[in-house]
Parts: C-alpha cells; structure tokens; sequence
C-alpha cells in the first residue's frame, strides 16, 4: 500500500464519516502527509505502531520549523486522529492515540463591532465594489453574517433553492447539522436586490453568490472587500467578516437573549462555545464602564 492510499483513506474518513469541514480535512490531511514522508512509512502497521516518545519527536522536528502554539496544537491533534485510524486499520486494540499533551493556548475573546459599524461596513463594502452587483452581492453575504448569524462558509453555501429568502432559513452547519435562523427583513431585502442585479442564472442546485466570472464566491473575495471597507472607515483589523458573526452574538446576549437560544442560532455543538459570549460581554461592559465613569478619566 502506497502512502498516498493512506492519505486517500483518510482523506475518505475525515471527509465522509467524520463529515469534517472542507479546510480541516486538507490541513489534517498535509499533518498526515508530513508524517509518512518523515517516517517513510507506507503502511497502517508503521503509523499503528507510533508511541508518544516517536510522536513527541515528529512534534518537536515541526516545532523547529517554527510552528506557532496554535498550529502546534492542530497538528498534535490530527495526528492524533491519525494514529487511532491506522490502529482501527490493522485491528490494534490500543485504539486510543498517545498521550502526548499539547502546548498550553491563551484563548482570546471574539472582538466585537458595533451595530453602526457592523451596518456601516455592509454598506461600505457595497458602495466601493467595481459593479453594482458585485456590491449587492458583497452587501448581502456581511448582512447574513451580522443578521442571521451565519459563519462565512454558511453564507456561500446557500443556494438558489434557497431564494427567495423567507422570515426562516435552514442552515447547514459544521458536521452536516441544520438549524433554522430567523432573517430580519433587511437581510431579506439585500439578498433580492443581489438576485435581481445578478447577471448571472442562479439554479436552484447552484451556489446562490456567485463570483466576478460566474463561478462559486470565494472567501477570500469576500474578506479582501472587508478589509477594503474597514481601511475606508477606520475600522481595526479585527472587523472581519467572522467578527460581524461575532458582534450578532454578542449583541443579542447584551439585548437579553439568553445562552440555550443563542447556542441553537449560532449551530454550536456544546453550551461551552456559547458561554465565550458572557466574556465578551463582559469585557464590553468594562470598556464602557472604563470609558464612562468621572474617577477612570481622572
């Protein structure tokens, strides 16, 4: 068996049975593949037999190369994964990856927006676009983030079948999971006005937002005309598109959504991601205090 029948297998596992998203199945894939190529192994048997000693050493040759904590911890657990598999392959019974503990991780709070900002980016995004439809579309994808709380890649996966878009919308999220979002009317209004600009068809079982040539929008178009708009308006570089997803949580738990809801709107899998909202909150509510009270200006 060749290394890259391996890599097809997991590749397969990741993709389909783990239903992982698109950008985790590659980044797990190459930490695989830097694996095989330092241990010349083509077969399960050799990965299979990997202990925490061998994996700490691949770790350590990765961490030479200058890999951050983050990357580092990502790696650790794809290979982690990884090993498991190739155990599952061969039938061993020590179905458990190594122990092997990764670095210790600061966890940064989201950065919120405020609701002009937020607004006044959508609206920014769209008045500095080359086309008018362009701008619809621009428009329409950052209001979808900040109205409905979409991730990005929620957002670009809508199709035509999805329009015209009503006061609900099914969403599939992370892992295959549905969840249904209220849309305010501004965002409804925002997605027609891109459908009728559109100079493209757009098929009920084709991607809704299409790029400048007619093919699929990508991310990357969509936070370069973000990062345009925030310069134009003085933003910081944190007002991305994922921040205004963000700024849509954080303003409802200020408003007084309360934490069970807010985790059904966002789609996460566990209350431990949501409760992230409460820092946030209250690390807002300390900027005002900060920025208001008489003795803090003294």
């Amino acid at each position: 068996m060749s290394a890259a029948q391996l890599l097809a297998a997991w590749h397969a596992h990741l993709a389909q049975a783990r239903r992982r998203s698109p950008h985790t199945v590659r980044a797990y894939t190459r930490a695989a593949q830097r694996l095989l190529v330092r241990l010349n192994a083509e077969n399960w048997e050799a990965i299979a037999a990997l202990d925490s000693p061998a994996l700490r050493s691949h770790i350590a040759a990765r961490r030479g190369d200058g890999l951050s904590n983050a990357s580092t911890a990502r790696e650790l657990s794809a290979l982690k994964g990884f090993i498991a598999f190739a155990r599952a392959q061969v039938g061993d019974d020590r179905t458990d990856p190594p122990r092997l503990r990764g670095p210790r991780l600061k966890k940064g709070l989201p950065r919120p927006v405020t609701p002009d900002d937020a607004l006044g980016l959508a609206d920014t995004v769209g008045e500095l676009a080359a086309d008018d439809w362009i701008g619809a579309r621009d428009r329409a994808v950052l209001l979808l983030l900040y109205g409905a709380g979409l991730r990005i890649a929620e957002a670009l996966s809508l199709v035509g079948n999805d329009l015209p878009l009503g006061e609900r919308l099914t969403v599939t999220g992370k892992g295959g999971k549905q969840r249904v979002v209220p849309v305010l009317p501004i965002v409804q209004e925002a997605v027609a006005e891109y459908e009728r600009l559109c100079p493209w068809p757009i098929e009920r079982d084709e991607p809704m937002f299409r790029g400048a040539k007619g093919g699929p929008l990508s991310q990357g178009m969509v936070q370069k005309a973000t990062a345009r708009a925030r310069r134009v308006m003085g933003l910081p570089d944190t007002a991305t598109p994922h921040a205004l997803r963000h700024s849509f949580a954080t303003h409802l738990l200020g408003a007084g959504a309360d934490l069970r809801s807010l985790q059904e709107l966002l789609g996460h899998a566990s209350l431990g991601s949501t409760q992230i909202y409460t820092k946030v909150d209250a690390a807002s509510l300390l900027d005002t205090y900060r920025n208001a009270h008489p003795r803090e200006r003294d």
